[in-house]
Protein backbone atom coordinates (compact mmCIF):
# COMPACT_ATOMS: atom_id res chain seq x y z
CA UNK A 1 0.00 0.00 0.00
CA UNK A 2 1.17 3.62 -0.99
CA UNK A 3 0.66 6.15 1.55
CA UNK A 4 0.90 9.78 0.25
CA UNK A 5 2.79 12.10 3.04
CA UNK A 6 1.72 15.43 2.88
CA UNK A 7 4.35 17.39 4.12
CA UNK A 8 1.89 20.43 6.18
CA UNK A 9 3.13 22.93 8.18
CA UNK A 10 1.14 24.35 10.95
CA UNK A 11 2.96 27.72 10.91
CA UNK A 12 2.84 28.39 14.58
CA UNK A 13 4.56 31.71 15.53
CA UNK A 14 7.22 31.05 18.37
CA UNK A 15 6.80 32.82 21.37
CA UNK A 16 10.13 32.31 22.88
CA UNK A 17 13.16 30.17 22.82
CA UNK A 18 12.12 28.26 26.41
CA UNK A 19 9.16 26.14 26.92
CA UNK A 20 7.78 25.08 30.34
CA UNK A 21 6.90 20.96 30.86
CA UNK A 22 3.42 20.06 31.18
CA UNK A 23 2.63 18.65 34.37
CA UNK A 24 -1.29 17.51 35.25
CA UNK A 25 -2.27 17.32 31.99
CA UNK A 26 -3.41 13.79 32.59
CA UNK A 27 -4.98 14.33 35.69
CA UNK A 28 -8.90 13.62 34.06
CA UNK A 29 -9.70 10.80 32.16
CA UNK A 30 -12.91 10.43 30.21
CA UNK A 31 -14.13 7.11 28.24
CA UNK A 32 -16.99 4.41 28.24
CA UNK A 33 -20.80 5.44 28.94
CA UNK A 34 -20.67 8.52 30.53
CA UNK A 35 -17.72 7.65 32.80
CA UNK A 36 -14.39 9.59 34.11
CA UNK A 37 -11.95 9.31 36.62
CA UNK A 38 -10.17 12.40 38.21
CA UNK A 39 -7.11 12.02 39.07
CA UNK A 40 -6.18 15.41 40.62
CA UNK A 41 -5.50 13.87 44.41
CA UNK A 42 -4.17 10.72 43.63
CA UNK A 43 -4.29 9.52 46.99
CA UNK A 44 -8.10 9.39 46.52
CA UNK A 45 -8.94 9.33 42.79
CA UNK A 46 -13.08 9.45 42.18
CA UNK A 47 -15.29 8.58 39.45
CA UNK A 48 -16.77 11.63 37.66
CA UNK A 49 -19.59 11.87 34.82
CA UNK A 50 -18.83 13.08 31.46
CA UNK A 51 -20.43 13.18 27.82
CA UNK A 52 -18.95 9.58 25.93
CA UNK A 53 -20.97 6.76 24.88
CA UNK A 54 -17.63 5.28 23.45
CA UNK A 55 -16.69 1.26 22.88
CA UNK A 56 -13.55 2.22 22.76
CA UNK A 57 -11.44 5.59 21.02
CA UNK A 58 -11.16 7.89 23.96
CA UNK A 59 -8.90 11.17 24.76
CA UNK A 60 -8.97 14.09 27.11
CA UNK A 61 -6.12 16.79 28.43
CA UNK A 62 -6.33 19.07 30.86
CA UNK A 63 -4.58 22.38 31.93
CA UNK A 64 -1.20 22.38 33.78
CA UNK A 65 -3.02 22.59 37.05
CA UNK A 66 -5.13 19.42 36.35
CA UNK A 67 -8.44 21.04 35.59
CA UNK A 68 -10.19 19.32 32.06
CA UNK A 69 -9.76 21.31 29.26
CA UNK A 70 -11.76 18.98 26.76
CA UNK A 71 -12.28 15.35 25.51
CA UNK A 72 -12.66 13.35 22.41
CA UNK A 73 -13.51 9.98 21.20
CA UNK A 74 -15.30 8.00 18.25
CA UNK A 75 -18.46 5.82 18.00
CA UNK A 76 -19.00 2.95 16.36
CA UNK A 77 -22.00 2.71 13.69
CA UNK A 78 -22.58 6.23 14.31
CA UNK A 79 -24.19 7.67 10.40
CA UNK A 80 -22.34 10.38 9.09
CA UNK A 81 -19.21 11.35 7.60
CA UNK A 82 -16.61 10.78 10.83
CA UNK A 83 -17.88 9.31 13.97
CA UNK A 84 -15.57 11.34 16.41
CA UNK A 85 -16.51 14.09 18.33
CA UNK A 86 -15.02 16.78 20.89
CA UNK A 87 -16.91 17.90 24.19
CA UNK A 88 -15.69 20.87 25.91
CA UNK A 89 -14.93 21.01 30.22
CA UNK A 90 -18.67 21.51 31.04
CA UNK A 91 -19.51 18.20 28.77
CA UNK A 92 -20.91 20.14 25.70
CA UNK A 93 -19.96 19.46 22.08
CA UNK A 94 -17.11 22.09 21.22
CA UNK A 95 -17.94 24.59 18.46
CA UNK A 96 -17.35 22.32 15.05
CA UNK A 97 -16.33 19.45 17.28
CA UNK A 98 -18.35 16.95 15.28
CA UNK A 99 -17.37 14.98 12.06
CA UNK A 100 -13.73 14.58 13.44
CA UNK A 101 -12.02 11.54 11.80
CA UNK A 102 -11.87 8.03 12.76
CA UNK A 103 -14.60 5.25 12.41
CA UNK A 104 -15.42 3.67 15.83
CA UNK A 105 -11.98 1.63 16.61
CA UNK A 106 -10.02 1.48 20.22
CA UNK A 107 -6.57 3.71 19.51
CA UNK A 108 -7.98 6.12 17.08
CA UNK A 109 -7.07 9.80 18.88
CA UNK A 110 -4.47 11.25 20.70
CA UNK A 111 -4.15 14.84 21.86
CA UNK A 112 -1.23 16.81 21.97
CA UNK A 113 -0.49 20.88 22.75
CA UNK A 114 1.11 22.59 20.18
CA UNK A 115 4.62 23.98 21.30
CA UNK A 116 5.56 27.09 21.93
CA UNK A 117 1.47 27.90 21.53
CA UNK A 118 -0.63 27.59 25.43
CA UNK A 119 -3.97 28.15 23.42
CA UNK A 120 -3.37 25.55 20.74
CA UNK A 121 -3.53 21.42 20.68
CA UNK A 122 -4.03 19.03 18.18
CA UNK A 123 -6.22 16.29 17.84
CA UNK A 124 -4.40 13.57 15.86
CA UNK A 125 -6.80 10.56 14.39
CA UNK A 126 -7.06 7.69 12.28
CA UNK A 127 -8.63 5.38 10.16
CA UNK A 128 -8.75 1.93 10.62
CA UNK A 129 -11.24 0.08 8.32
CA UNK A 130 -11.85 3.11 6.08
CA UNK A 131 -9.21 4.28 4.38
CA UNK A 132 -9.10 8.19 6.51
CA UNK A 133 -5.75 7.45 7.12
CA UNK A 134 -3.59 10.00 9.36
CA UNK A 135 -5.19 13.53 9.63
CA UNK A 136 -5.20 16.13 12.50
CA UNK A 137 -7.65 19.20 13.38
CA UNK A 138 -6.44 21.79 15.77
CA UNK A 139 -8.40 23.26 18.98
CA UNK A 140 -8.05 26.73 19.69
CA UNK A 141 -8.81 27.34 23.72
CA UNK A 142 -9.63 30.72 23.22
CA UNK A 143 -12.70 30.10 21.23
CA UNK A 144 -16.11 30.25 22.18
CA UNK A 145 -14.77 32.61 25.61
CA UNK A 146 -12.66 29.82 26.74
CA UNK A 147 -14.62 26.66 25.64
CA UNK A 148 -12.70 26.11 22.76
CA UNK A 149 -13.22 25.66 19.01
CA UNK A 150 -12.06 23.80 16.50
CA UNK A 151 -10.73 25.86 13.89
CA UNK A 152 -9.14 23.65 11.33
CA UNK A 153 -10.41 19.79 10.96
CA UNK A 154 -9.44 16.97 9.42
CA UNK A 155 -6.54 17.85 7.73
CA UNK A 156 -4.72 14.95 5.86
CA UNK A 157 -1.04 14.08 6.51
CA UNK A 158 -1.43 10.44 5.02
CA UNK A 159 -3.72 8.29 3.15
CA UNK A 160 -5.19 4.30 3.34
CA UNK A 161 -5.90 2.39 6.41
CA UNK A 162 -3.94 2.73 9.12
CA UNK A 163 -3.59 -0.22 12.16
CA UNK A 164 -5.14 0.87 15.63
CA UNK A 165 -2.39 2.21 17.25
CA UNK A 166 -1.86 5.85 16.70
CA UNK A 167 0.59 7.09 19.56
CA UNK A 168 2.51 10.52 20.75
CA UNK A 169 5.81 10.60 22.64
CA UNK A 170 7.91 13.36 23.82
CA UNK A 171 10.85 14.43 22.36
CA UNK A 172 13.76 14.65 23.94
CA UNK A 173 13.98 18.26 24.11
CA UNK A 174 10.69 17.98 26.25
CA UNK A 175 8.84 20.94 23.99
CA UNK A 176 8.21 18.92 20.61
CA UNK A 177 6.35 15.46 19.85
CA UNK A 178 6.74 12.53 17.91
CA UNK A 179 3.64 11.11 16.12
CA UNK A 180 3.69 7.51 15.50
CA UNK A 181 1.51 5.45 13.27
CA UNK A 182 1.81 2.07 11.94
CA UNK A 183 0.15 1.28 8.04
CA UNK A 184 -2.65 -1.51 7.77
CA UNK A 185 -1.83 -4.84 6.07
CA UNK A 186 -5.65 -5.67 5.58
CA UNK A 187 -5.93 -5.87 1.72
CA UNK A 188 -2.91 -5.45 1.01
CA UNK A 189 -1.08 -8.66 -0.63
CA UNK A 190 1.78 -9.18 1.99
CA UNK A 191 2.08 -8.01 5.72
CA UNK A 192 4.72 -5.42 6.91
CA UNK A 193 6.49 -4.00 9.55
CA UNK A 194 6.53 -0.01 8.25
CA UNK A 195 6.69 2.42 10.85
CA UNK A 196 5.94 6.29 10.07
CA UNK A 197 6.90 8.97 12.07
CA UNK A 198 6.07 12.32 11.87
CA UNK A 199 7.50 15.88 14.48
CA UNK A 200 5.54 18.02 16.00
CA UNK A 201 7.21 21.27 16.58
CA UNK A 202 7.08 24.88 16.21
CA UNK A 203 7.52 24.88 12.18
CA UNK A 204 4.81 22.22 11.81
CA UNK A 205 4.11 18.73 11.20
CA UNK A 206 7.23 17.00 9.40
CA UNK A 207 7.35 13.92 8.70
CA UNK A 208 11.01 11.25 8.80
CA UNK A 209 12.02 8.65 6.84
CA UNK A 210 9.31 5.43 6.98
CA UNK A 211 11.44 2.45 8.70
CA UNK A 212 10.89 -1.12 8.44
CA UNK A 213 11.83 -3.03 11.38
CA UNK A 214 10.95 -5.60 13.73
CA UNK A 215 8.48 -8.91 12.74
CA UNK A 216 5.75 -8.26 10.17
CA UNK A 217 2.72 -6.99 11.61
CA UNK A 218 -0.57 -9.05 9.66
CA UNK A 219 -3.40 -7.36 11.30
CA UNK A 220 -5.21 -3.60 11.99
CA UNK A 221 -5.71 -4.47 15.56
CA UNK A 222 -2.68 -3.79 17.56
CA UNK A 223 -1.91 -1.27 20.64
CA UNK A 224 1.67 0.60 20.94
CA UNK A 225 2.94 0.99 24.74
CA UNK A 226 5.01 3.38 25.90
CA UNK A 227 7.47 2.89 28.81
CA UNK A 228 7.65 5.69 31.26
CA UNK A 229 10.72 7.66 30.52
CA UNK A 230 9.66 7.43 26.45
CA UNK A 231 13.03 4.83 25.51
CA UNK A 232 10.87 1.55 25.31
CA UNK A 233 7.84 0.56 23.05
CA UNK A 234 5.87 -2.62 22.89
CA UNK A 235 3.65 -3.28 19.99
CA UNK A 236 0.99 -5.85 20.59
CA UNK A 237 -1.76 -7.41 18.33
CA UNK A 238 -4.84 -9.54 18.11
CA UNK A 239 -2.11 -11.96 15.68
CA UNK A 240 -0.29 -13.12 18.82
CA UNK A 241 2.14 -10.74 18.38
CA UNK A 242 4.50 -9.32 21.31
CA UNK A 243 7.50 -7.06 20.22
CA UNK A 244 9.40 -4.58 22.42
CA UNK A 245 11.61 -1.75 21.02
CA UNK A 246 14.16 0.74 21.41
CA UNK A 247 13.08 4.47 21.20
CA UNK A 248 15.32 6.77 20.36
CA UNK A 249 13.04 10.52 21.80
CA UNK A 250 16.11 12.71 19.92
CA UNK A 251 15.85 11.15 16.47
CA UNK A 252 12.45 9.09 16.11
CA UNK A 253 14.40 5.78 15.44
CA UNK A 254 12.33 2.86 16.10
CA UNK A 255 15.27 -0.58 16.70
CA UNK A 256 16.98 -3.30 18.24
CA UNK A 257 13.66 -5.38 18.22
CA UNK A 258 13.05 -8.13 20.66
CA UNK A 259 10.41 -10.62 19.72
CA UNK A 260 8.55 -11.87 22.93
CA UNK A 261 6.00 -13.69 21.06
CA UNK A 262 5.78 -14.14 17.29
CA UNK A 263 2.49 -13.16 15.12
CA UNK A 264 1.23 -16.67 14.18
CA UNK A 265 0.43 -18.37 10.96
CA UNK A 266 -3.20 -19.48 11.78
CA UNK A 267 -5.97 -19.68 14.75
CA UNK A 268 -6.41 -20.14 17.62
CA UNK A 269 -5.02 -16.26 17.81
CA UNK A 270 -4.49 -15.01 21.58
CA UNK A 271 -5.97 -11.81 20.43
CA UNK A 272 -3.68 -9.52 22.74
CA UNK A 273 -5.55 -6.59 22.99
CA UNK A 274 -3.63 -4.08 25.35
CA UNK A 275 -0.49 -3.85 27.00
CA UNK A 276 1.49 -1.55 29.45
CA UNK A 277 4.78 -0.75 31.45
CA UNK A 278 5.38 -0.42 34.94
CA UNK A 279 6.04 2.22 36.68
CA UNK A 280 9.80 1.80 36.11
CA UNK A 281 9.25 -0.07 33.15
CA UNK A 282 10.68 -3.20 34.12
CA UNK A 283 7.35 -5.39 34.13
CA UNK A 284 4.86 -5.79 31.19
CA UNK A 285 1.62 -6.36 31.41
CA UNK A 286 -0.44 -7.83 28.74
CA UNK A 287 -4.49 -8.47 27.99
CA UNK A 288 -6.03 -11.27 26.27
CA UNK A 289 -9.33 -11.32 25.01
CA UNK A 290 -10.77 -14.99 23.11
CA UNK A 291 -13.30 -17.65 24.49
CA UNK A 292 -11.26 -16.93 27.93
CA UNK A 293 -9.75 -13.44 29.23
CA UNK A 294 -6.58 -13.13 30.85
CA UNK A 295 -3.50 -11.36 32.25
CA UNK A 296 -0.54 -11.61 32.12
CA UNK A 297 2.99 -10.02 33.37
CA UNK A 298 6.24 -10.06 32.07
CA UNK A 299 9.61 -8.98 33.40
CA UNK A 300 11.32 -7.29 30.73
CA UNK A 301 14.69 -6.64 32.23
CA UNK A 302 15.34 -11.05 32.32
CA UNK A 303 17.53 -12.09 30.22
CA UNK A 304 14.76 -14.91 28.78
CA UNK A 305 11.58 -12.29 28.85
CA UNK A 306 9.45 -15.35 27.38
CA UNK A 307 10.21 -17.46 30.05
CA UNK A 308 8.82 -14.78 32.80
CA UNK A 309 5.45 -14.79 31.12
CA UNK A 310 3.03 -15.25 34.52
CA UNK A 311 -1.06 -15.69 33.72
CA UNK A 312 -2.18 -13.42 37.25
CA UNK A 313 -5.70 -13.40 36.00
CA UNK A 314 -7.90 -15.45 34.04
CA UNK A 315 -11.86 -15.41 33.68
CA UNK A 316 -14.44 -17.67 31.16
CA UNK A 317 -16.15 -15.53 28.70
CA UNK A 318 -18.78 -14.00 27.84
CA UNK A 319 -19.43 -12.28 31.21
CA UNK A 320 -16.81 -9.93 30.28
CA UNK A 321 -13.97 -9.43 27.61
CA UNK A 322 -10.42 -8.12 28.79
CA UNK A 323 -9.60 -4.28 27.08
CA UNK A 324 -7.11 -1.71 27.48
CA UNK A 325 -4.08 -1.15 30.11
CA UNK A 326 -3.38 1.97 31.04
CA UNK A 327 -0.84 3.32 34.30
CA UNK A 328 -2.44 5.66 35.91
CA UNK A 329 -1.11 9.15 37.61
CA UNK A 330 -1.29 7.36 40.99
CA UNK A 331 1.36 4.96 39.34
CA UNK A 332 -1.68 2.02 39.27
CA UNK A 333 -2.36 -0.15 36.28
CA UNK A 334 -6.21 0.75 35.42
CA UNK A 335 -7.82 -2.47 33.47
CA UNK A 336 -11.15 -2.31 31.49
CA UNK A 337 -13.18 -5.30 30.22
CA UNK A 338 -16.56 -4.45 28.71
CA UNK A 339 -19.82 -7.12 29.77
CA UNK A 340 -20.50 -9.19 26.96
CA UNK A 341 -23.17 -11.72 28.12
CA UNK A 342 -27.06 -11.67 26.98
CA UNK A 343 -27.69 -10.55 23.89
CA UNK A 344 -25.22 -7.90 24.36
CA UNK A 345 -24.93 -5.37 21.52
CA UNK A 346 -21.42 -4.11 21.31
CA UNK A 347 -22.13 -0.50 20.53
CA UNK A 348 -24.32 0.48 23.25
CA UNK A 349 -25.16 -1.16 26.19
CA UNK A 350 -28.81 -0.57 26.91
CA UNK A 351 -30.74 0.71 30.27
CA UNK A 352 -30.94 -2.50 31.85
CA UNK A 353 -27.32 -3.89 31.18
CA UNK A 354 -25.51 -3.30 34.96
CA UNK A 355 -23.19 -5.31 35.99
CA UNK A 356 -20.30 -5.81 38.27
CA UNK A 357 -17.88 -6.19 35.00
CA UNK A 358 -18.58 -2.95 33.49
CA UNK A 359 -19.25 -0.74 36.54
CA UNK A 360 -15.74 -1.72 37.45
CA UNK A 361 -12.35 -0.99 36.28
CA UNK A 362 -9.86 -3.43 38.04
CA UNK A 363 -6.36 -2.46 39.64
CA UNK A 364 -2.95 -3.59 39.42
CA UNK A 365 -1.75 -2.02 42.71
CA UNK A 366 2.32 -2.67 42.69
CA UNK A 367 3.09 -2.99 39.29
CA UNK A 368 6.71 -3.13 39.90
CA UNK A 369 6.25 -6.18 42.10
CA UNK A 370 6.66 -9.65 41.07
CA UNK A 371 4.20 -12.18 40.24
CA UNK A 372 0.94 -12.12 42.22
CA UNK A 373 2.32 -9.53 44.82
CA UNK A 374 1.68 -7.25 42.33
CA UNK A 375 -1.56 -7.02 43.65
CA UNK A 376 -3.88 -7.26 41.05
CA UNK A 377 -7.82 -6.57 42.38
CA UNK A 378 -10.76 -7.74 39.83
CA UNK A 379 -13.45 -5.14 39.94
CA UNK A 380 -12.12 -2.45 42.38
CA UNK A 381 -12.35 0.27 41.27
CA UNK A 382 -16.02 1.44 41.08
CA UNK A 383 -17.31 4.17 38.41
CA UNK A 384 -20.15 5.81 40.47
CA UNK A 385 -23.20 4.07 38.51
CA UNK A 386 -21.58 4.70 34.90
CA UNK A 387 -19.73 2.10 32.84
CA UNK A 388 -16.66 0.84 31.23
CA UNK A 389 -16.26 -0.77 27.42
CA UNK A 390 -12.99 -1.65 26.26
CA UNK A 391 -11.24 1.25 26.01
CA UNK A 392 -9.23 3.58 28.20
CA UNK A 393 -7.77 7.40 27.21
CA UNK A 394 -5.21 7.48 24.98
CA UNK A 395 -3.31 9.73 26.42
CA UNK A 396 0.37 10.09 26.12
CA UNK A 397 3.24 11.04 29.11
CA UNK A 398 2.37 14.48 28.82
CA UNK A 399 4.76 15.06 32.20
CA UNK A 400 7.83 13.63 30.35
CA UNK A 401 10.54 16.26 30.44
CA UNK A 402 13.92 16.62 28.45
CA UNK A 403 15.99 13.50 27.93
CA UNK A 404 19.13 14.75 30.35
CA UNK A 405 22.35 14.02 29.06
CA UNK A 406 21.37 13.49 25.92
CA UNK A 407 22.51 15.36 22.49
CA UNK A 408 18.87 17.03 22.45
CA UNK A 409 18.11 17.48 26.39
CA UNK A 410 17.79 21.33 25.58
CA UNK A 411 16.26 23.77 23.89
CA UNK A 412 19.70 25.83 23.84
CA UNK A 413 20.80 26.05 20.44
CA UNK A 414 17.85 24.15 18.60
CA UNK A 415 17.13 26.85 15.76
CA UNK A 416 13.74 27.01 14.03
CA UNK A 417 12.73 28.46 11.17
CA UNK A 418 10.99 31.57 11.62
CA UNK A 419 9.68 32.90 8.38
CA UNK A 420 9.53 36.94 8.50
CA UNK A 421 5.83 36.21 7.04
CA UNK A 422 3.33 33.58 7.78
CA UNK A 423 1.83 32.88 4.56
CA UNK A 424 -1.92 31.63 4.28
CA UNK A 425 -2.55 28.32 3.58
CA UNK A 426 -5.45 26.27 1.57
CA UNK A 427 -5.34 22.53 2.36
CA UNK A 428 -8.60 20.36 0.54
CA UNK A 429 -9.34 16.52 1.11
CA UNK A 430 -12.32 14.81 -0.74
CA UNK A 431 -13.54 11.94 0.79
CA UNK A 432 -15.36 9.92 -2.18
CA UNK A 433 -17.45 7.82 0.14
CA UNK A 434 -18.82 10.49 1.50
CA UNK A 435 -18.75 12.80 -1.24
CA UNK A 436 -17.62 15.65 1.33
CA UNK A 437 -14.69 18.14 0.49
CA UNK A 438 -13.03 18.90 3.63
CA UNK A 439 -11.57 22.58 3.16
CA UNK A 440 -9.38 24.27 5.70
CA UNK A 441 -7.53 27.57 5.64
CA UNK A 442 -5.43 29.34 8.24
CA UNK A 443 -3.26 32.29 8.87
CA UNK A 444 -5.79 34.58 7.29
CA UNK A 445 -6.10 38.21 8.34
CA UNK A 446 -9.71 39.22 7.48
CA UNK A 447 -12.77 38.42 9.22
CA UNK A 448 -14.74 37.60 6.18
CA UNK A 449 -14.43 36.53 2.93
CA UNK A 450 -15.99 34.65 -0.03
CA UNK A 451 -15.84 30.79 -1.05
CA UNK A 452 -15.93 30.00 -4.70
CA UNK A 453 -16.26 26.22 -6.13
CA UNK A 454 -15.71 26.18 -10.15
CA UNK A 455 -15.95 23.56 -12.46
CA UNK A 456 -13.34 22.53 -14.91
CA UNK A 457 -15.47 24.89 -17.62
CA UNK A 458 -15.13 27.64 -15.40
CA UNK A 459 -18.64 27.33 -14.29
CA UNK A 460 -19.42 28.84 -10.65
CA UNK A 461 -20.84 25.87 -9.05
CA UNK A 462 -20.95 27.60 -5.69
CA UNK A 463 -20.52 30.96 -3.71
CA UNK A 464 -21.00 31.44 -0.11
CA UNK A 465 -19.89 34.01 2.06
CA UNK A 466 -17.17 32.92 5.02
CA UNK A 467 -16.68 33.95 8.65
CA UNK A 468 -13.06 33.64 9.77
CA UNK A 469 -12.13 33.01 13.52
CA UNK A 470 -8.64 34.25 14.64
CA UNK A 471 -7.59 33.18 11.29
CA UNK A 472 -9.20 30.17 10.52
CA UNK A 473 -11.23 28.86 8.26
CA UNK A 474 -13.27 25.41 8.06
CA UNK A 475 -15.96 23.87 6.05
CA UNK A 476 -17.30 20.56 5.19
CA UNK A 477 -18.69 20.60 1.90
CA UNK A 478 -21.17 17.93 0.48
CA UNK A 479 -20.79 17.42 -3.07
CA UNK A 480 -23.53 14.94 -3.18
CA UNK A 481 -25.43 15.69 -7.02
CA UNK A 482 -22.29 17.14 -8.39
CA UNK A 483 -21.08 15.40 -11.44
CA UNK A 484 -17.33 13.45 -11.52
CA UNK A 485 -14.49 15.57 -12.03
CA UNK A 486 -12.47 18.18 -11.43
CA UNK A 487 -13.23 21.34 -9.04
CA UNK A 488 -11.49 24.60 -8.38
CA UNK A 489 -11.87 26.10 -5.10
CA UNK A 490 -11.09 30.26 -4.62
CA UNK A 491 -10.86 31.58 -0.53
CA UNK A 492 -11.14 35.07 -1.21
CA UNK A 493 -10.39 38.48 1.65
CA UNK A 494 -9.60 41.48 1.24
CA UNK A 495 -5.80 41.44 -0.04
CA UNK A 496 -5.74 37.63 0.41
CA UNK A 497 -6.79 35.13 -2.77
CA UNK A 498 -6.24 31.02 -2.24
CA UNK A 499 -7.23 28.50 -4.52
CA UNK A 500 -6.93 24.75 -4.87
CA UNK A 501 -8.38 21.67 -6.93
CA UNK A 502 -9.48 18.46 -6.17
CA UNK A 503 -11.24 15.09 -8.13
CA UNK A 504 -14.46 14.29 -7.31
CA UNK A 505 -14.94 10.78 -8.71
Amino acid sequence: MKSTILVLKLCILLLGPQTSFAQNRNNIWCFGDSAGIDFNDTTNPFPINTSLVTRGSCASISDTSGNLLFYCSTRSGWPGVYSGFIWNRINNLMLGGDSIGGDGWYYEMVIVPVPNDDSLFLLSSIGVTMPYGLMYSIIDMRGDNGLGEVTQKNISLLSGKMVDCVTAIKHGNGRDWWLMVRESPTGQPTYNNTWLLFLISPSGINPIPVQNVGELNGTNLGNIAVSPDGTKICFTNLGGLIELYDFNRCTGLVSNPVTIEPQLSSSPYPYYWASEFSPSGQYLYVSSSTQISRLWQFDTWAPNIPSTKTLLWQVQNPANTAGALKRGPDNKIYFSCAWTGGGFNYVNYNSSQYYLENMNLSLINSPDSAGFSCDFQPWSFYLGGKRTYWGLPNNPNYDLGPLVGSSCDTLVGISEPQPSIIKPQLNIFYHPQWQTAFINASNLTASKGTLEIFDVQGKMMHQEDIQIVNGYYTRNFNMTGMADGMYFVNLVTVGQRLSGKLVKE
